[in-house]
């Protein structure tokens, strides 16, 4: 097969690239669209994503499993006829759960033992089930099933998990070739990125990186970040870390992050992320703008009749005011939901457009800076 991901240009660290996959290629950096468990959160449909300029739509492997379980998406006919999207997805591996329902779950050796959240019962997921979940989902590409710890976790555990972490992946990678290869895996071209984690221990995560390079993945992400550590924090591990990994494959940011997290990372070397806060935001009435977040509840918006950025295209800023998507999210009305995360959503997209455009030009440290100026402005327009 020809090369997967070819870097196209490069400024410093930064890498724009072009990753190709079964369901197409992927322009780098890229921002994917949160959608845990096969939508955005916020009424955004499929067709919506193709009109914001969405590259690839990420699913949650628990979620998905839980509800309405992946031997059900697999019957339809994986994830991308299920959901009617016939770009690349990005399946997460269930490990974030890991840590985020610590309430509800044991880690042993063989994996790690749930109570659903949603109706309390047990389930177990291991390396081996994380990736048959992901295989019947038939996402373009699985994330390896890691632990990831707390940031500020002691050092004997960090050390302990990552070490599990790596035999996991062993593991993954071998039930990947395997699932690979069966004549009624819908994708037999799924392909498998691996995890670095480390909390905040340079040492670790080098060391880490080092070991799961050589497994010769089709990609590498950085886990285990915002997930309470500083950014300056989050950027000095990111700036140990990122040069120990494959500078030939791609990197992925774990759930990062906001503007500004985006554009220091990828000044960094990474290429791919993913983040809740558009949509999380957009639920909230919080938008995102070239000058900074707005809260469209404020009272100075209520005879605004501007849209929520000027010039902006997206479908909200096309035809509606601020005032008039205020009223709708003091009325509770579900378009005013989905106004504010489609524009937050094309918002982010756009901004990944920019920065490939920047790249391209050889202008990044430029519109770097103008960007980051623009984003502290806090909401205040000229």
């Amino acid at each position: 097969m020809s090369k997967k991901y070819e870097i196209l240009k490069t400024e410093g660290r930064a890498k724009r690239a072009v990753f190709h996959t079964v369901h197409g290629d992927i322009q780098t950096p890229v921002f994917m669209n949160v959608g845990t468990a096969a939508a955005i959160k916020g009424a955004v449909a499929t067709s919506d994503l193709e009109q914001i300029k969405c590259q690839v739509e990420l699913s949650n492997t628990y979620h998905l499993h839980v509800r309405p379980g992946d031997q059900v998406v697999k019957k339809m006919g994986g994830l991308h006829k299920f959901m009617s999207w016939d770009k690349p997805i990005l399946t997460d591996s269930g490990g974030f759960q890991v840590f985020s329902l610590a309430g509800l779950r044991k880690i042993k050796e063989e994996g790690v033992y749930f109570n659903s959240h949603v109706d309390g019962r047990k389930i177990f997921m291991g390396p081996e089930e994380s990736i048959q979940i992901q295989s019947n989902l038939a996402s373009t590409i699985a994330m390896a099933f890691d632990e990831c710890p707390n940031a500020k976790a002691d050092r004997k555990y960090v050390q302990d998990s990552v070490e599990r972490t790596t035999r996991w992946l062993e593991r993954c990678r071998v039930e990947m070739a395997r699932l690979n290869s069966l004549e009624d895996t819908i994708n037999q071209n799924q392909m498998l990125f691996g995890i670095n984690q480390g909390a905040i221990f340079d040492d670790i995560r080098i060391e880490h990186a080092k070991i799961i390079s050589e497994m010769d993945l089709d990609g590498y992400a950085l886990g285990g970040l915002a997930v309470g550590e500083s950014h300056e924090e989050m950027y000095h591990v990111i700036e140990e870390t990122v040069p120990y990994l494959p500078k030939e494959k791609p990197t992925y940011l774990m759930g990062v992050g906001t503007p500004a997290n985006i554009l220091e990372a990828v000044d960094r070397g990474v290429d791919f992320f993913d983040c809740v806060y558009p949509s999380r935001n957009g639920r909230h009435g919080h938008v995102y703008t070239n000058f900074g977040k707005i809260n469209l509840f404020n009272a100075k918006y209520e005879l605004d009749d501007r849209p929520i950025e000027p010039g902006c295209q997206c479908p909200a800023c096309q035809r509606y005011s601020r005032a008039y998507i205020r009223h709708l999210l003091k009325a509770k009305e579900m378009l005013g939901m989905r106004l504010c995360v489609l524009h937050n959503l094309y918002f982010y997209n756009t901004m990944m457009e920019e920065i490939r455009a920047a790249l391209d030009a050889g202008e990044f440290a430029a519109y770097k800076a103008r960007k980051l100026e623009g984003l502290a402005r806090g909401g205040i327009m000229d």
